[in-house]
Parts: C-alpha cells; structure tokens; sequence
C-alpha cells in the first residue's frame, strides 16, 4: 500500500510541484511535496496538519525537541506552533515526497462524538509514529479522484471525513482529538489565532482577541502560550517575518519593502527581529540564499 501510495504522490507532484516543490490539489487543505535536494531551513507557523513521508527524510524542530522521520512514518503537528523543519535526504535519483493534510476542527468534531471518543488531557503538539495503514489506504483513494472531476465533486468530502476517521482511530487521535472538542482551550485559542493570521500586519489588540476566545486578557496570555508555545505578540512577529523573508526569497522584493509590507514602521527593529529570528541579517540570508551557502548537507 505505501508503495502505491508513494507512486500516486510522485505522478501527482512531478505533474504540479510548484518552484517550492509543492503541488497543490482542488482539496482545500491538501498538498503533495516534492524535493531533489535538502533543503534549506524551512521556518513556519504550521495550521495542524499531517504529514505522510514516502520517500526521503526530514527534521522538524520546535523549541528543544527535534523529529527526525522518513518513509513510513507520519507527522502531527497538532497545534499552531513554530516549527524550523529541513529534508535531509533527497536527490534527483531518489527524490523526497510527502503527503500533506492540513485537519480541520469542523470534521474533528462530529466524527469524535460519533465515535464516542473521550478526551483525557491535552495530547503532543508534535508527534511522529509509523503511518497506520488505513490512514495510507484512505490518503490513496482520495489522490485517486484529484483527476476525476465528477468523482471529486461527489467523493471529495466524504474521503477527507474519512481522512480524518482513520487519523482520529489510529496512533495520532489523542492529540488530533483536541482540536474538536467543543469550547475547548484549543478551539477557542484557534479563534484568536486565525484571526492574528487574517491580519498579522495590522496592530494587534489583544483585548479583541481575547474576547473572541472568551478569556479575560491575563487567561488569554496564559492559554494561548500554552496551547502554541508563544505570547500572541511573538506569534505575530513570527508571522510578519516567515512572510517577509518568503516576499524576498521567493518574489525578490527588497528588505525594506517586505518590512513595511508585513506591518514594520522601523527598519532597524525589522532587521533587529529577523536576526533574532532566522540568525542572520536580511541582507546576508538573501546573498547566503542566491548563492546556495544555507543548503545542509
């Protein structure tokens, strides 16, 4: 099963991977990958998601915890946390490819209270175990139909429901469990930060926020650094930065327009937090970038 599934992601990237390597699908939320070379530090705010390797390896690294995975295993990211990732094996005879969902807290929630499922706490943030193989099986049929529109248009919902049962029923449902409870700390966080990312380059109120998530402002800190590791300002500079330095790698516009694109008014503070940030400045990670310096081995 891993082995069609690996050759169902390969067809569907090689025809549609983007200059990234990615390759999107008409399913929202769903991607395949692709990389014939290691990559370079890749640093995000990851929606949750999983992630299905097929071939290849990569390293995902949140705070002190480090992943290192490849074909056959799965990775959860349950929760909207920094992550710095890089793939670690991939060349052009055997190139890197993985199956991306992003979950969704609508279909979490009616699926766990059909399946009677209890919360019992909290679960990982970041996990990775073997992929179940009904989870493979699932993500097989739903690639499947991508070229099919009429079986799309029919099939699509009820795949990714059943996506998403087999992910609640396998090794990663506790922690996938929590994104659907009902007026949860997590769901109601989840509020405050799609908001934070519909508008991470307005000034940010956290007053606002917290009267989205339903928290005084002193339990709004409080939670949402529990459930994405940072304070809402932090994950907001997080946000405006990662897309800044997108805007020059992957548009070529400069430092200084890029800042003010993502919400600086100083320059200075902007090339300040970056190298906080990524470790360098604006300029040499860009000069580091052209020349190809920041790949790892």
């Amino acid at each position: 099963m891993t082995q069609t599934l690996l050759d169902a992601v390969r067809r569907h990237s090689d025809a549609h991977a983007d200059a990234l390597g990615i390759a999107q699908t008409p399913v929202a939320g769903l991607s395949t990958v692709r990389a014939t070379r290691p990559s370079e530090l890749q640093y995000a705010v990851n929606r949750p998601l999983v992630a299905l390797v097929l071939q290849g390896r990569k390293r995902v690294t949140m705070g002190r915890e480090s992943f290192d995975f490849g074909a056959g295993d799965s990775l959860l990211i349950a929760a909207d946390v920094p992550t710095v990732s890089q793939i670690t094996r991939a060349d052009l005879a055997i190139p890197y490819y993985s199956f991306v969902l992003e979950l969704d807290p609508a279909v979490i929630e009616p699926l766990a209270r059909e399946m009677r499922m209890v919360q019992q706490g909290p679960g990982a943030r970041i996990s990775v175990d073997p992929t179940d193989a009904e989870v493979a099986d699932a993500a097989l049929r739903l690639l499947r139909v991508l070229d099919r529109p009429a079986a799309l248009a029919v099939l699509k919902d009820q795949l990714v429901r059943e996506l998403h049962f087999w992910l609640l029923a396998g090794r990663h449902g506790a922690s996938i469990r929590a994104l659907g409870v009902a007026g949860s700390h997590a769901q109601r966080i989840g509020r405050a930060v799609a908001m934070i990312r519909e508008g991470y380059a307005q000034p940010l109120r956290v007053e606002r926020l917290a009267e989205a998530a339903g928290m005084s402002p002193s339990s709004f800190h409080h939670h949402f650094r529990a459930v994405t590791s940072l304070s809402p300002l932090q994950f907001q500079k997080q946000l405006r930065l990662i897309e800044a330095r997108r805007m020059m790698l992957s548009e070529g516009i400069a430092s200084s327009h890029a800042a003010y694109a993502v919400g600086y008014e100083s320059i200075p503070q902007f090339t300040r937090e970056y190298g906080r940030v990524f470790g360098v400045t604006p300029a040499r990670d860009m000069k580091q970038a052209r020349s190809g310096t920041n790949l790892a081995a």
